[in-house]
């Protein structure tokens, strides 16, 4: 998704088999495969954005939501900022923030929790890169390579874009995006006016 997300989660394309008992969690739907419990990993970063119904209230909302996931924690997250759509659909402007997560869930378990809670905040998908309530991506699994059918991480445009590298720079400027370089410099590497359509939302 783009403008709040970016093109390349391929988000619920597919379930995933039974777990079994061994890997089963009480919080975990039956069919959802989970990590076996053990020490949270750091350094997930999630993308968040909202252009519909009070976007800044949705994405606070959301943060609290993202802490109180199954063996996750939000252990940071960046202030709000405002951007431009991108895609080419006329719409209003997004509001946009990132968040870094600790979790013992396997990245596509957590794609899962992150589709569920897309759903609870009345998300529909229509139009590619339309507005949206919520919307939830995936952008890092610490500093995992993973091409699945569901999920891509590093996020494959994630580089590319001000409305995340501009939250991610207030929080881990000197964060390496696998093949990609740190956050700073490719902040920096942007045209001026894709940096300067990103500011903060209240302003």
């Amino acid at each position: 998704s783009e403008g709040s997300g970016l093109p390349g989660a391929r988000a619920g394309q597919g379930r995933f088999g039974p777990a079994s008992p061994a890997r089963w969690s009480p919080a975990a739907r039956p069919g959802r495969i989970v990590d076996v419990p053990g020490s949270p990993s750091a350094g997930i970063w999630v993308g968040l954005g909202s252009n519909m119904d009070t976007p800044d209230a949705q994405l606070r909302a959301a943060l609290d939501e993202l802490n109180a996931l199954d063996r996750t924690r939000c252990l940071r997250h960046s202030r709000l900022y405002r951007s431009a759509p991108v895609g080419g659909v006329a719409q209003p402007d997004f509001c946009n923030a990132v968040a870094e997560l600790a979790t013992s869930l396997a990245p596509q378990a957590l794609l899962e929790q992150l589709l569920d809670l897309e759903q609870a905040h009345g998300r529909e998908r229509g139009v590619r890169w339309g507005p949206r309530r919520l919307d939830l991506d995936v952008l890092l699994y610490a500093d995992r390579v993973i091409d699945s059918a569901t999920l891509t991480c590093p996020h494959p445009r994630m580089h590319e874009r001000a409305f995340v590298l501009r939250p991610l720079a207030d929080l881990a400027p000197d964060l390496e995006i696998p093949g990609r370089g740190t956050v700073a410099d490719l902040l920096a590497g942007l045209p001026d006016a894709d940096a300067q359509w990103v500011r903060p939302w209240a302003a």
